[in-house]
């Protein structure tokens, strides 16, 4: 594996020359662009902006894996579809505000990292850490760890326009109405930190070279995560070791996806209590993803792993938050070992409801 700074200084050398640069974002509602008046004003079209000005010569790409409300188990799931197949040269990434600061999320965060740093096309990679403005709360210090021990540079907006905020130099709702996602300004000011950061760490590599070649990095945590797969409609027949089992009641949702921010396709839908639909598979990790709706009027179901009908686990439509619906995302279990498992999901109460439960996706690594 080459380290970090090997990899950013062969591909600014080759965009020097006029070659090809893409550069990928991956995170949540920040990256996807929230609050910001245009998808021209996120920070991360103003990080490639910077790009194209710098590199004159080269033919700069520009990838955006945001997806809002969305978390590094997402992320670590959803890199073959969203970002591998592009082959990025440089990957920024931000899960610092969506993951939890706790050891689950440090280890599916570096389900991310690992799966960049040992991408046979060797992208650079940089971490970007936002933050709760009134709080200051942040997955950083369990990011960092992570980062720290693959020799990759973070930008943490903690140390920069949260510090800024905090000393008086301008009022929080300037830069962000809601004390978490930037307005155009604030967006501004954050590819700032970005584009100050990654000049300073082209113009190091250019005089001292690729400081850093690393052979292998063993995991900071138990890992379970890496090689997480998303299963839906599309590839359930590639399930290991098993497949979907039958559908009772759900149905297949007929619709065609329209890019990765349609997120309500590619699933089944069930309607009504007693409605069910089994899975069996080999794998040590189950995420399940479903729709929590605003409306108030969903389905709740009830997810039973391998007969275990006295631990159940709640599958509740119906979303507490009023900011939009929200594409949850459940962890039923990580274990150490791959076994045989069998997943049954059901609704157990449709009374009143409008919405259908929505499964979006299995989580299986």
């Amino acid at each position: 594996m080459k380290g970090n700074d090997k990899r950013l200084k062969e591909k600014i050398e080759r965009a020097e020359l006029g070659g090809d640069l893409t550069i990928a974002f991956l995170g949540g509602s920040i990256t996807q662009g929230s609050l910001s008046s245009s998808d021209r004003t996120c920070y991360a079209y103003l990080v490639y902006q910077w790009f194209t000005q710098r590199f004159p010569k080269a033919r700069v790409h520009y990838v955006n894996a945001g997806i809002g409300g969305t978390s590094s188990y997402f992320g670590v799931a959803r890199m073959e579809e969203d970002i591998m197949i592009y082959r990025p040269d440089l990957v920024i990434i931000d899960f610092s505000v969506n993951d939890d600061p706790d050891a689950f999320f440090e280890e599916t965060y570096e389900g991310v990292i690992r799966r960049l740093m040992y991408a046979t096309f060797e992208p650079a990679v940089l971490a970007l850490n936002n933050v709760f403005y009134d709080t200051g709360v942040s997955a950083e210090p369990f990011h960092s760890r992570v980062t720290d021990a693959y020799g990759i540079g973070h930008v943490n907006v903690k140390e920069n326009l949260y510090h800024r905020i905090r000393s008086g130099e301008f009022p929080r709702e300037e830069i962000s109405p809601d004390g978490l996602h930037p307005n155009d300004k604030g967006h501004a000011l954050l590819a700032k930190q970005l584009t100050d950061r990654i000049a300073a760490w082209i113009d190091d590599v250019k005089q001292n070279g690729d400081k850093v070649e690393e052979t292998g990095v063993l995991p900071v945590t138990p890992n379970r995560f890496e090689h997480t797969k998303r299963y839906n409609i599309a590839n359930t027949t590639e399930l290991k070791g098993g497949c979907l089992a039958s559908l009772d009641g759900f149905i297949v949702d007929p619709r065609e996806k329209q890019g990765h921010l349609d997120l309500w396709k590619m699933g089944w839908i069930g309607r009504k209590e007693g409605d069910k639909i089994t899975f069996v598979f080999d794998g040590k990790t189950l995420g399940i993803q479903y729709r929590k709706t605003i409306r108030g009027t969903a389905p709740i179901a009830e997810c039973v792993v391998d007969g275990d009908v006295a631990h159940p686990i709640l599958l509740d439509g119906n979303f507490t938050e009023d900011w939009g619906d929200c594409l949850y995302l459940e962890s039923v279990f990580a274990e150490d070992v791959p076994g045989h498992h069998t997943v049954t999901i059901e609704i157990k109460k449709a009374e009143n409801t409008v919405e259908d439960f929505y499964l979006n996706s299995l989580l299986i690594s």
